[in-house]
């Protein structure tokens, strides 16, 4: 069966890269059309943008994540495809042109931006069920769990593809297997530690956290240390939020704490990066 690595950005997907080798490594990049989000190095924009085929104006993600991908595929000798879905801001424009917000209990910014990307690229590429490794660790097997459930008899997960139009212009759907998950890191019993210690003094920048600064389902705590560590892109998250209330009168968070009320609160005690972990951040994974 075709292998594929499932790459996030992250130490521990970066880690799969390195010791499970695959017929494609594949990274799922988020990407905005604000400039206030604008990556500063005009040289890696232009690369980025070649690696995707649109120019790259920046992202939501901590802007290391591009230099992990770019030392990582150096380190493994191997190609990484990037893939993208819509801007953030396009995807969120709906019904008649409102900003309507994704929520924790809704995350279809994780499924438009992330997996529908990667589902495109198989679908152009390779179009037969394959081995997909995903980084879930040792102490995760609740989520493999969850994502097993997903399996037909045939231990496939199944999901509808657009196959063409209709003649009423309408999409033509078919519903396809196209992957069988896998946990490397569960089945060799590979913990956080292990990892952490691999990548010490290891050739790969890594960013603090790997998913969006500003995930709608992470602790306020972290979010308003995201404010001190990513103001522009924090603020980015407070403009579409506005822009949601105005049409829907809906915030990032399903509680209603605005993110504008979030970065007002008074400062606590020194808070420092160790602090957090991937639960506070909203972490998901595909």
């Amino acid at each position: 069966m075709i292998t594929v690595n499932s790459l996030s950005g992250g130490k521990t997907s970066s880690y799969i890269a390195v010791h499970y080798p695959a017929d494609y490594n594949i990274f799922a990049l988020i990407t905005v059309n604000d400039r206030k989000c604008i990556f500063p190095d005009s040289k890696i924009r232009q690369i980025v943008s070649d690696k995707i085929g649109r120019e790259f104006i920046g992202t939501v993600e901590d802007d290391t994540i591009i230099y992990t991908m770019l030392d990582l595929e150096q380190f493994i000798g191997n190609k990484i495809d990037w893939v993208v879905g819509m801007p953030f801001e396009d995807i969120m424009i709906r019904n008649g042109n409102k900003t309507y917000l994704p929520q924790s209990n809704m995350r279809y910014c994780t499924t438009d931006m992330k997996i529908e990307p990667i589902k495109k690229f198989w679908y152009d590429n390779i179009m037969k069920p394959v081995e997909m490794r995903i980084g879930f660790r040792a102490n995760e097997q609740r989520r493999a769990n969850t994502m097993m459930n997903k399996l037909n008899t045939d231990n496939i997960e199944e999901n509808p593809f657009i196959i063409g139009k209709n003649k009423n212009g309408t999409n033509k759907w078919k519903t396809i297997g196209w992957r069988t998950p896998s946990f490397p890191l569960i089945n060799d019993g590979i913990f956080k530690d292990i990892i952490n210690k691999y990548w010490e003094g290891k050739p790969v920048r890594f960013s603090w956290m790997n998913n969006c600064v500003g995930c709608m389902g992470a602790n306020p705590f972290y979010l308003k240390h995201q404010w001190e560590k990513n103001r522009n892109k924090i603020q980015w998250f407070i403009d579409q939020e506005k822009k949601s209330i105005i049409d829907y009168d809906r915030c990032w968070r399903i509680d209603g704490l605005s993110y504008e009320k979030i970065i007002n609160y008074p400062k606590q005690t020194e808070l420092f990066d160790e602090d957090f972990n991937n639960c506070d951040s909203g972490y998901c994974g595909i």
